[in-house]
């Protein structure tokens, strides 16, 4: 079994506050557009948002579960714990709510590069990787949260057995890449949009 968590429980700050998991493009919602691509893929979705009254936005959306971060402040790892107690799956996608643009047939290739591993994380020629748009063992992380306190990707990495993915060699999927299209900020919606017209 497959789980996929979407974190959404950012404070926007580089948004100016507004909830980015509800811009548009194409006429979609960005949760809705991660919704819709990686429900094909797993078996389960789980959006994690920072508390109650955020998670009380979720709520008319169908087939989807909704959780609030047990602990408060620590970011996106407070997300993947929360996700990560919640998940059923022996896998799990996590991927950050600002990713409009997520591909299926990479996530699906993620996945099965996690095989034999603790995560499957995609990795650029800089060495820069892209650890909110990755694959997880789920009792990798169990075991991991339950050993020494974990407050950034780096710390819950700790230890792991990782296959970094190069991310050219995700582009026979996806050509430019755009499964790796991070949105901070009105800005970066508009060079979406202009880069890629809304029909």
């Amino acid at each position: 079994m497959r789980s996929g968590i979407i974190l959404a429980g950012g404070e926007a700050r580089r948004a100016g506050g507004q909830e980015k998991y509800f811009f548009s493009h194409c006429g979609e919602t960005f949760i809705s557009r991660l919704i819709r691509t990686v429900s094909k893929v797993v078996d389960e979705v789980i959006i994690v948002g920072r508390d109650s009254n955020q998670c009380q936005r979720f709520s008319g959306i169908a087939d989807v579960r909704v959780v609030a971060d047990q602990y408060q402040g620590r970011g996106p790892v407070g997300g993947i714990h929360a996700g990560v107690t919640e998940a059923q799956g022996d896998f799990i996608l996590a991927v950050a709510c600002d990713m409009p643009c997520v591909n299926g047939a990479v996530i699906e290739y993620l996945f099965r590069a996690a095989e034999g591993y603790d995560a499957a994380i995609p990795r650029w020629e800089n060495g820069m990787i892209e650890p909110l748009h990755a694959v997880y063992r789920r009792q990798a992380l169990v075991e991991r949260f339950a050993g020494d306190e974990a407050r950034s990707m780096r710390d819950l990495m700790e230890g792991l057995s990782i296959h970094y993915v190069d991310c050219q060699l995700l582009s026979q999927f996806d050509p430019d890449l755009l499964t790796f299209t991070n949105i901070n900020n009105a800005d970066d919606l508009s060079r979406l949009r202009k880069a890629f017209p809304e029909d």
